[in-house]
């Protein structure tokens, strides 16, 4: 049994698989800097104002 997908279906199925990569992409690289931030140590910028 053959399936046989029309050139707008196909276009569309493949718009959405090429949005859901890139969406994958940009999500786990916002969720990458999120969890790279909780271990890396910033300095804090009250100690700087409590100076002057």
């Amino acid at each position: 049994m053959l399936a046989y997908i029309d050139p707008g279906s196909g276009s569309l199925l493949i718009q959405a698989i090429i949005a859901l990569f890139f969406g994958a992409i940009f999500y786990l690289k916002a969720s990458w800097r999120k969890f790279i931030s909780l271990f890396s140590r910033k300095k804090d910028t009250s100690e700087d104002k409590s100076d002057g």
